[in-house]
């Protein structure tokens, strides 16, 4: 089974650079979106083709801003649907499979003068408590855009950035307590010393010169690690300031 999550940076947008494309040549069971941007009676006015594809929309209540996306294979069986509470961001989607819980999040940006800080800390502070009472039942796989740059290998110029958002020690901290509490970073599991990235700024050339940040991630829960046969960064996809991620599992 493949899982492929990718911050497109508005739906309508990356549709205009191939995502069809993307969607038809990849042909992941399951694909994650963070940042569509489009509200529900904007979509509900325009025509999308994800031919083979079953659709699960999470817009924000505020009109082309944040919101996430799923699209499930047709013939992939989803069991379920469980509501984050006070979403009205359209930040958390989750679907019931048969063997996990699929977690598809759109992590709030402290931003450049840490103005969000406080909001973001409990955004992470209520998702890791309703992650943990959805693993009494299943475990878990979580993706998406998590906004935070981990360790100094995550991010081209860490001393520089030491403080920015997306590299703060709380937020950071936060990471690692995450981490402890039994989840598991897939692709640094399986890549302890790689550098890759997934993000790169719009200015100065950043990603032509791979100046970036490893914000996307797969983290799962510990007892099902070892079903991940592969986890992999698509920095050779374009059309986003963010390119794709995934994992495969074992059947």
């Amino acid at each position: 089974m493949k899982i492929i999550s990718w911050n497109v940076n508005g739906i309508r947008a990356v549709i205009k650079k191939g995502f069809v494309k993307f969607l038809q040549t990849e042909k992941p069971d399951v694909l994650c979106l963070q940042e569509i941007k489009i509200s529900d009676s904007a979509r509900n006015q325009e025509v999308f083709d994800f031919s083979g594809y079953q659709e699960f929309w999470h817009s924000a209540e505020r009109p082309g801003y944040s919101g996430t996306m799923m699209l499930v294979k047709d013939g992939v069986k989803v069991f379920g649907e469980e509501k984050f509470p006070d979403d009205s961001e359209g930040r958390v989607q989750v679907l019931e499979f048969s063997k996990f819980y699929l977690v598809n999040v759109y992590f709030p940006n402290s931003n450049h003068e840490l103005l969000r800080l406080d909001f973001k800390l409990k955004f992470n502070n209520r998702l890791q408590k309703f992650l943990k009472k959805l693993e009494e039942v299943k475990p878990i796989i979580i993706c998406g855009d998590f906004n935070v740059a981990h360790e100094p290998i995550d991010l081209f110029h860490p001393k520089e950035n030491e403080g920015s958002a997306g590299y703060t020690l709380e937020e950071r901290t936060w990471m690692t307590k995450f981490l402890k509490a039994g989840f598991v970073d897939t692709f640094r599991e399986m890549y302890p010393k790689k550098v890759q990235y997934s993000w790169w700024s719009y200015r100065m050339g950043a990603r032509q010169r791979n100046i970036g940040w490893r914000i996307d991630y797969f983290c799962v829960s510990a007892k099902i690690v070892t079903n991940i046969s592969r986890s992999f960064i698509m920095n050779q996809i374009f059309g986003s300031d963010h390119c794709p991620v995934g994992i495969e599992l074992k059947k």
